[in-house]
């Protein structure tokens, strides 16, 4: 399938919530993946995984609540990554700001690195708004892989 070929109209937040491109606060973060159902990551290293992000992009409700995140990586050639791609669970909203952060960021994406080839981490709920932008659910079964990297201090640390 040809990535981008016909992209759906870009869908509309409800009234009062807003997207941004500014990196939220990492503990709004942390809140945000834990509720999602991620492991707690240690802010620190949140920080330098924002920056070293090419960019992200974030949704806040009506309150000002971080309620959607996704950011992206690429190595600016072939290759572009969506990260942390999520949506508070108890939003009422939560598929539209799925939808919101897909559009936004494969719009971006086509406009900044049209030649690479795009991954994406995402829970189940955004394979909606995935599908409407024509990715598909490998049918031969290949699955991403992530490895876990830790420090011989925190190694350490974890044996006492």
């Amino acid at each position: 399938m040809i990535p981008f070929r016909s992209q759906p109209p870009a869908p509309r937040l409800p009234e009062g919530y807003r997207t941004e491109a500014e990196p939220p606060q990492p503990g709004e973060l942390n809140i945000l993946l834990m509720a999602c159902g991620e492991s707690q990551r240690d802010e620190q290293r949140l920080v330098l995984v924002l920056e070293r992000s090419a960019w992200q992009l974030c949704v806040r409700d009506p309150q000002g609540r971080l309620v959607g995140f996704v950011r992206a990586t690429s190595d600016q050639a072939l290759n572009a990554n969506l990260w942390d791609l999520s949506a508070w669970p108890a939003d009422p909203h939560r598929s539209t700001v799925l939808a919101v952060l897909v559009h936004g960021a494969l719009s971006r994406l086509r406009r900044e690195l049209s030649g690479c080839s795009i991954s994406v981490a995402a829970p189940p709920e955004a394979l909606s708004a995935l599908q409407q932008h024509g990715f598909m659910v490998d049918p031969g079964g290949i699955r991403a892989m992530g490895l876990v990297l830790t420090t011989a201090e925190r190694e350490t640390q974890g044996a006492e």
